[in-house]
């Protein structure tokens, strides 16, 4: 939930439920040829088939990023176009980024037109983007080499003085995921995300993603970013998520959003390697990603983790005034008396294990099961949240303040009482103009109103000369939770913060676990103290913490397990998919399909063994009669003050009488209660030597065909097992039907295996790196 700031609603409908998208076959391996700069791809990171990647141009050979020598961890600051100064209020220019702090920059936001393009508007004086200028605004000179002005010129300016920061194109936010705003300012209710990457049949429209993606190559082609930066919010299968504006859109897709964003990300990464092994430097796909575990639960396996480069995890907004609950906007831990848990009894019941899953911590776990802590990346908010007439709690923490109404638009029925006026100054106003509610303000804004300072930047957001502050905003912490805030107990208001204390604890923990940084929303809510004034202004006080806590720092963790695994794999696909729908989707059932791509029957008795995350309790389970178990726990028990390890280990095994041939398919329904990224790190023993699964992409490992050396010269993505000649067993090839990745299917006396979802495309007309693979005769 990435935070709503201006142009954005403040009111956030949580949901979450799954769709019913298998996850794209695991299957792939790695080469070692360095000319084709594998020694530098990052471990888990899915390479486009038959491309030269050259990841050496971003990572080394351990893949790392390369950021320059100061920089062990990333700091990405999300820098918005709308901060111009244009309308009277405090600007915000590329000229005020630390650049000497930060790593990558994301713009927000870039949309999708209603032709399935990225833009940001059409070319003129007005774009702030692409046109605006600032005369007389010192360091917002333009670079008159470059063919645009804006915020565009003025970030590659200033990437020519700091050549190690990245920059990317963020497309969506929650105001534009189903929409944009047009040039006049008005929002054009276009479906965005929802209509371009899914039809309104839930199919995937793979028209709309490839002109969605040949358009975001180009458009970091002209404007000189570095990568594509994803924040759709969100491609989930529950009624009433996300944007209200958006429902008339996506609340017809549900059931295919998760595979449309599949599709989506797959398409993306892809081209970019395309466009990227033909530049010479490999372009970055990154998302922003709920935290909370209610809306990870409605994205099934988050399958598209592989695809990235990192995610970064929008572990804010956690607590605010869409509901009653008063809570922290993003604390680090749980403490184990967060009043929204504990009123759905997730504390109470065995299923949850005692685990809160609204916190940082928990968040970071739940992707970890599928990705070095590298690639991830922890949101911190430099912006408050908060609520007004809280009653109960301690100091107002795990109070209620429950609204009589809600704001018009916002989709609920029953919200929080949010905070307003000068405890409100970041506000959103609706389409008539009316505040809404959140507690909303810059974390200059938060520290004066500590000080109990009014600010000469008032009069500018509305605030006239008799404006004055009322009670006390006394600061107060909890060293569990790592989450400050404000407490006015005379207006019994709650203002959620980050400060020094918080903040530092936060970087020390990115540290300690190995996590390859911190992304903020956003780079002009960060404070600094103007002493001639006696006043907090925009400044570079968080930002230039975590620089002095990170830039000594130890390399970050670069593999996906944390234990030594086998460097032969063999090409057996794992599919999670059938995942229930919406509210329907607890406890999580969905079905698990292995097929055997190798060119050896498995005996009946072979087991499995892969991980999972500790973000859900180790009590994972199978309703198939395949002995499903948890054999270690790295966590166990609740998580008050943080889970304590990464992964549960499972073993599986198929039934005694059922052995596995060459080309064919078991399934099994497998149980768990709460949300899990991709399960990882997957082994089989077969004849008693044990393998690791291709499909899970690792660093240095060969693809064998069991009891045999490293086969010589297969290609690790797509391999092809050898088909027994015979009669075509397999169903015929429908241009009307659709398949997932590998089903099989006959066509002209051939079989056929797809590699991910298709509709449409006939075999043997795809070509070598389409989506067909051909099996052989029969």
């Amino acid at each position: 939930m990435l935070s709503p700031t201006h142009r954005r609603a403040t009111l956030l409908a949580s949901g979450a439920a799954a769709a019913g998208l298998l996850l794209g076959s695991l299957t792939g391996g790695v080469s070692h040829a360095a000319t084709d700069h594998e020694s530098c791809r990052p471990d888990g990171l899915y390479k486009t088939s038959g491309v030269d990647v050259p990841y050496c141009s971003v990572y080394d050979t351990e893949g790392r990023e390369k950021m320059g020598a100061d920089h062990q961890r990333r700091v990405i600051g999300y820098f918005t176009g709308w901060r111009t100064g244009k309308d009277g209020t405090p600007a915000y220019l590329a000229s005020n980024i630390p650049w000497d702090k930060v790593t990558h920059i994301n713009y927000a936001f870039g949309h999708i037109d209603s032709g399935n393009k990225l833009s940001v508007g059409a070319d003129g004086p007005n774009n702030a983007a692409t046109g605006m200028t600032w005369p007389g605004v010192a360091g917002a000179e333009m670079d008159p080499s470059y063919g645009y002005k804006g915020h565009f010129n003025l970030l590659n300016k200033f990437k020519k003085q700091h050549p190690d920061v990245k920059t990317l194109i963020s497309v969506g936010g929650w105001a534009e995921t189903g929409g944009y705003f047009d040039d006049s300012g008005k929002r054009v209710n276009s479906g965005g995300f929802y209509s371009m990457a899914t039809n309104a049949d839930g199919s995937v429209n793979q028209a709309g993603i490839d002109t969605f993606s040949d358009s975001a190559v180009a458009f970091i082609k002209k404007y000189g970013f570095n990568g594509v930066d994803i924040d759709y919010e969100y491609p989930t299968s529950m009624k009433d998520a996300g944007n209200p504006l958006d429902y008339p859109v996506s609340n017809a897709r549900r059931a295919g959003l998760v595979k449309g964003y599949a599709a989506l990300m797959k398409t993306l990464r892809e081209k970019l390697d395309r466009a990227g092994a033909a530049d010479g430097k490999h372009y970055m796909l990154t998302v922003a990603a709920p935290s909370s575990g209610y809306l990870l639960r409605g994205m099934e396996t988050f399958q598209v983790q592989k695809y990235l480069d990192y995610v970064n995890i929008m572990s804010y907004d956690l607590h605010g005034a869409w509901n009653e609950y008063v809570g922290p906007n993003a604390s680090l831990f749980d403490d184990g008396k967060d009043a929204e848990l504990a009123a759905a009894n997730v504390y109470g019941s065995q299923q949850y294990g005692g685990i809160g899953y609204l916190n940082t911590d928990w968040a970071y776990h739940y992707f970890r099961g599928s990705m070095p802590a590298g690639r991830i990346n922890i949101g911190l908010p430099y912006y408050t949240r908060g609520h007004k007439n809280v009653q109960g709690g301690t100091d107002g923490l795990w109070g209620k303040a429950a609204a009589t109404t809600c704001p018009a638009g916002s989709g609920l029925t029953k919200c929080g009482d949010g905070a307003v006026g000068i405890d409100n100054l970041w506000h959103d106003k609706d389409d008539n103009g009316k505040e809404s509610p959140a507690g909303s303000n810059p974390m200059w804004h938060a520290k004066n109103l500590e000080k109990g300072v009014l600010g000469d930047y008032l009069p500018k957001y509305g605030f006239g000369a008799e404006t004055r502050l009322t009670g006390t905003y006394a600061r107060r912490y909890d060293s569990t939770l790592v989450a400050p805030w404000l407490w006015n107990a005379e207006k019994k208001v709650f203002l959620s913060t980050e400060d020094e204390q918080s903040v530092a604890r936060k970087a020390d923990y990115v540290v300690d676990k190995g996590i390859g940084g911190t992304m903020v929303w956003e780079l002009a809510g960060d404070y600094g103290w103007n002493a001639a004034k006696g006043q907090y202004e925009p400044g570079t006080t968080l930002t230039s913490l975590m620089y002095d806590k990170f830039k000594a720092a130890t390399p970050y963790g670069a593999k996906v397990s944390n234990k030594a695994l086998p460097t032969k794999a063999v090409n057996i696909g794992v599919e999670f998919g059938e995942f229930k729908l919406g509210d329907s989707n607890y406890p999580i059932t969905p079905k698990v399909k292995i097929t055997n791509n190798t060119r050896t029957t498995l005996p009946g008795g072979t087991e499995f063994q892969f991980d999972y995350s500790t973000a859900a309790p180790g009590n994972a389970s199978d309703q198939s009669g395949f002995g499903t178990k948890v054999i270690s726990s790295d966590h166990t028990g609740s998580n008050v003050g943080g889970l304590k390890g990464d992964f549960h280990r499972v073993s599986l095994k198929l039934p005694a009488w059922q052995t596995l041939a060459p080309g064919a398919s078991v399934e099994l329904s497998f149980n768990y209660y709460l949300p899990v990224s991709t399960p990882w790190n997957w082994t089989v023993d077969i004849a008693g030597t044990k393998y690791a699964l291709a499909g899970d992409l690792a660093r240095g490992t060969t693809v064998v065909e069991p009891g045999t050396d490293p086969s010589p010269s297969p290609d690790p993505t797509n391999p092809t097992p050898t088909p027994t000649p015979g009669a075509c067993t397999a169903p015929a090839w429908s241009s009307a039907t659709e398949y997932g990745s590998g089903t099989t299917v006959s066509h002209k006396s051939r079989t056929w295996k797809a590699k991910w979802w298709t509709k449409g495309e006939e075999p043997g007309t795809t070509g070598q790196w389409g989506v067909w693979q051909d099996l052989g005769a029969c």
